[in-house]
């Protein structure tokens, strides 16, 4: 499997930089739920992400009740791979899995989820940053899934992890960002990559998050189950794009009252109308 590297399409301006390779894109996707295969590979081909998740636990399940060709797929796609550990309830059951998806895919790369609560797909906090300090100990370059919590992903950081992956809302939602304070308090607070992992439902809630300082967001459900994905997946990736522009063109500053955009004291009109 092709490992995350250099591009000639990365924008050298302004790329995206996780554990010091950069990325064509700001937009990562997943690859489960799609209507077809078909429609993931033109899904990824009309987004062009820089990179595409895949659950070894997950995919291989189904590849033992029918081969759907996924594998095979990534290969052809040529895409980077992050592998993830979805699924995975305890921290050996992350370690063995991140263990046989470096093996199998040739790299060092991971998401990191453990899961604590089967409802809400919340990570479990209390394991999650003795899962990644393993992790990293054994070579892995870790991409935690977690929550908005400032302390926590503080505690990532200080363990060795380059970047971090809030949710904006609970895996497959689609309810967009339920507290947008914390995510911007947690924006302002760290000083490393965060890229919004889950609960984003509408290219303008990837626009939003962008606009507030993100530096990239992860996509499956938004796109996998829209009646279109492949015009979702383009949709998506313009929004991204639009929303990281924004942030770097700097908006005005929210007035309290109306303010005119067209000054009109001085003009002959004005003068015109106070003379009657």
């Amino acid at each position: 499997m092709p490992t995350p590297h250099t591009t000639p399409d990365v924008n050298v301006a302004d790329p995206l930089v996780l554990y010091g390779q950069t990325f064509q894109s700001r937009l990562l996707l997943g690859t489960a739920r799609y209507p077809s295969p078909d429609v993931l590979e033109a899904a990824v081909r009309r987004a062009r992400p820089a990179m595409l998740t895949a659950s070894l636990r997950r995919q291989s399940a189904a590849a033992g009740q029918a081969d759907n060709g996924f594998w095979e797929l990534l290969r052809r796609l040529d895409v980077p791979v992050l592998p993830n550990t979805a699924g995975c309830h305890s921290v050996q059951e992350v370690i063995a899995t991140a263990q046989m998806a470096r093996e199998l895919f040739d790299t060092p790369w991971i998401k990191l989820e453990l899961i604590g609560d089967d409802y809400t797909l919340q990570p479990d906090t209390l394991q999650l940053v003795d899962a990644a300090s393993q992790l990293l100990r054994d070579g892995f370059q870790v991409l935690p899934y977690c929550t908005e919590d400032l302390v926590l992903c503080q505690r990532l950081v200080d363990v060795g992890c380059q970047a971090v992956m809030p949710w904006a809302a609970p895996i497959g939602t689609g309810r967009g960002p339920v507290n947008p304070y914390a995510m911007q308090v947690l924006r302002e607070r760290l000083d490393v990559p965060m890229l919004v992992d889950a609960g984003l439902g509408l290219p303008s809630h990837a626009c939003q998050v962008m606009e507030w300082g993100y530096d990239g967001v992860l996509l499956n459900t938004a796109v996998a189950l829209a009646q279109d994905p492949v015009a979702m997946a383009g949709a998506f990736a313009d929004a991204v794009q639009a929303g990281r522009a924004a942030r770097s063109a700097g908006a005005m500053a929210a007035q309290e009252s109306a303010q005119p955009s067209t000054p009109v004291l001085g003009t002959p009109f004005w003068h015109h109308a106070q003379s009657q």
